[in-house]
């Protein structure tokens, strides 16, 4: 099967094959979020725990929406290099 199959029949996931969590950056960064997410929630009341988990859910789904279109932008610049070389 070629990449394009592969991509297609869902063989290839671009999200799996990430190497970001190996990173040092990436892991000192998350654990950064979460102990202040952790300390941030051990003041708040169980009201505005709520909010909090609402305000996360919000950013996460923005940041799904804003790395889908990423996503979308370089692949479509992929294609478009590989255009211009077979011209």
């Amino acid at each position: 099967m070629d990449i394009l199959e592969e991509l297609w029949y869902g063989n290839i996931c671009p999200m799996e094959i990430s190497h970001i969590e190996s990173k040092p950056e990436y892991k000192e960064a998350l654990q950064l979020v979460n102990k202040n997410t952790e300390r941030l929630k051990a003041q708040l009341t169980p009201e505005q725990t709520d909010l909090l988990l609402r305000y996360c859910e919000s950013r996460n789904e923005l940041s799904n929406i804003t790395e889908l279109d990423a996503f979308k932008s370089g692949f479509k610049l992929g294609a478009g290099l590989v255009m211009e070389t077979i011209k």
